[in-house]
């Protein structure tokens, strides 16, 4: 036996003698007499290797010593008042406790025994932890916890456990909550009830996990069945929050299809989109630190029940035209006006035009109605009906906010742009030919340098030549040099300012340049373009082969669009089987429009 004294560093050794004996003979006897789980471990995608490894039941994560102590103590617990003390500390008195690392990486000496956090991993070593000791210490924790609730003088609270799927899933309970903050199960970042279960087995009662909303294996539960999940989970929120009131989100994952997955449940329960933003913990947990993959920040979702009356409007209104400009006017009230990052402004995401479009689409599939106008009319329209400031839209009464916020900093908030897919790189070109009209020769090493590993796996990859004969004008040398490139050449060329739009010096430098067309040109742009790509997707659908194992997403959001319109909603799922799993998981706005077509077929619709 190898062993050190309390409150001694030196270490002795002694072979067992008649007293250390009577202590095992003692455990063994004691272990008949008291009574502690022998449930058995259920298959599960967490349990697996504590079964290869003979741990087969709840009692074999334990030595027969802190066995008895845990039965000895469970035993005088004379109420279910008292049990939360026990489930509080037993996680530690387990042979999967491990030498942890904490405290050598934080600083500081001595170790911090502990089991392994999110699995149920055995160590090779395993460190018996004293029962009385983590008792007591869980004591103190509590006593301290109810002193300072004595002090605060606060009693109208109320503490309950249950699904958020159905808690107190009531009529009287409806519009109650003035918020809601959930940090909610991330895809299969956790398999809550199989880690839950050995302590769940001391009291008996376990975790119903029919409705568990996680991805498992063993559950035989996909991303689909997690985002249904979660999504009667955001619809009973969304029933118990009071209208106009937020729910926020935090999110901690670093797959793209979780992520789409939660947005999409949190949509289709009626919930919109307010803002986006990092949550720095500033001290992550032993995975976060050490994992290569783990994410140090965590996102926090915000989103907001909309108001009683602006779905009464909606419903009188038919969804017309005026219905998506009183959405747009109602939304910019609830994203944040300023968002700053040190002494700088950022980029407020949920202000760019081409998301608040993407905002007004769900909305209108959520309703079932179609949407009233292209991508290009709205961006026409939201151009003349509110002001624009560093490329994002505002309130007329929330420009003065903002601009003496602007005054303050040296540069405008930049957005970024990553280029992964089609849409991301005309995205790109637009903004790159706005700034500066150019030739191809001019934008070709620009553009292929985008072209890098974030590049979506089954997109297929466009040539340039065609992106800009779709989507932007070409000026041919004749007639007059086009505003655009006017002002361009104007403002970086001495020599070619004060000519006229006419002149051949200036035309002949102007020739072959690309330009983003004005509003009334681009929309007959998008009408020319749209009919190709559904002529595309009219060939996906005929289509003989089983999977379609590269595509373009534009085709599949010009043509899921279409199909939706014209409630073909046989059309959008036909195809949703057509393209790999991923792939669809990964799209936040082909999710939207799948989802909303399964609901509507097995509705009947």
């Amino acid at each position: 036996i190898n062993y050190c004294l309390e409150g001694s560093s030196a270490r002795y050794e002694k072979t067992p003698d008649g007293h250390d004996l009577d202590i095992i003979n003692r455990a063994d006897r004691e272990t008949q007499s008291l009574w502690y789980p022998t449930a058995p471990i259920p298959l599960g995608d967490k349990t697996s290797e504590p079964i290869n490894i003979g741990t087969t039941h709840v009692h074999h994560f334990y030595t027969k010593r802190n066995l008895v102590a845990l039965a000895k103590t469970y035993s005088l617990l004379g109420s279910n008042q008292t049990k939360f003390l026990f489930t509080g500390f037993i996680g530690g008195a387990t042979k999967l406790n491990q030498l942890h690392l904490k405290n050598y990486i934080f600083g500081g000496g001595g170790v911090n025994p502990g089991p392994r956090k999110g699995v149920i991993y055995s160590p090779s070593i395993s460190l018996e932890s004293s029962v009385p000791k983590i008792l007591m210490e869980r004591l103190k924790t509590q006593i301290r916890a109810f002193q300072s609730l004595k002090l605060s003088g606060k009693s109208n609270f109320l503490v309950t456990t249950g699904s958020a799927a159905k808690i107190f899933n009531n009529e009287k309970f409806g519009n109650s909550l003035d918020y809601v903050f959930i940090d909610p199960p991330f895809g299969s970042n956790l398999m809550y009830s199989e880690l839950s279960h050995t302590w769940e087995s001391w009291l008996n009662v376990f975790t119903n996990n029919l409705e568990e909303a996680i991805e498992n294996k063993t559950q035989k539960k996909s991303v689909d069945e997690y985002r249904i999940l979660m999504t009667k989970c955001f619809s009973n929120i969304y029933f118990l929050l009071k209208p106009g009131r937020w729910m926020t989100v935090e999110f901690s994952n670093t797959q793209a299809h979780v992520w789409n997955n939660i947005q999409s449940a949190i949509s289709n329960a009626g919930f919109i989109v307010g803002n986006v933003s990092v949550l720095d913990k500033k001290q992550g947990g032993i995975n976060a630190i050490v994992g290569a993959t783990a994410v140090k920040q965590d996102l926090v979702i915000s989103a907001y029940k909309p108001e009683g009356e602006l779905e009464n409007r909606f419903i009188q209104s038919g969804g017309g035209e005026d219905s998506a400009w009183d959405f747009v006017r109602t939304h910019l009230k609830y994203i944040p006006v300023v968002k700053r990052i040190g002494n700088k402004l950022d980029f407020i995401s949920e202000r760019d035009p081409r998301i608040i479009f993407d905002r007004m689409v769900a909305w209108y599939v959520r309703h079932n109605a179609p949407v009233p106008m292209s991508s290009q009319e709205f961006q026409a329209g939201l151009r003349q009906r509110f002001p624009d400031r560093d490329g994002m839209v505002f309130l007329s009464d929330q420009t003065a906010e903002y601009d003496k916020k602007r005054l303050l900093v040296v540069s405008a908030p930049q957005m970024e742009l990553f280029v992964s897919d089609e849409r991301s790189a005309i995205d790109w070109l637009t903004n790159f030919i706005k700034a500066r009209p150019s030739t191809y020769q001019e934008i070709h090493p620009e553009f292929i340098s985008q072209l890098g590993a974030g590049w979506k796996k089954h997109e297929e990859k466009p040539e340039l030549s065609d992106l800009l004969e779709e989507n932007f004008i070409q000026y041919d040398g004749n007639g007059n040099v086009p505003s655009q490139i006017h002002s361009y050449l104007s403002t970086n060329h001495k020599d070619l300012r004060s000519l006229e739009k006419g002149d051949p010096q200036l035309v002949s430098k102007a020739k072959d340049r690309w330009y983003v067309p004005d509003p009334n040109k681009a929309q007959d742009l998008e009408v020319k373009r749209d009919k190709a790509l559904l002529k595309e997707f009219e060939g996906y659908l005929k289509s003989s082969g089983r999977k379609l194992k590269e595509f373009r997403l534009e085709v599949l959001r010009a043509g899921f669009k279409a199909a939706w319109g014209a409630k073909d909603y046989h059309s959008i799922i036909a195809i949703a089987h057509k393209i790999p799993e991923e792939a669809l998981q990964e799209d936040e706005k082909l999710l939207l429009w799948y989802d909303q077509a399964l609901t509507r077929t097995e509705a009947g619709g």
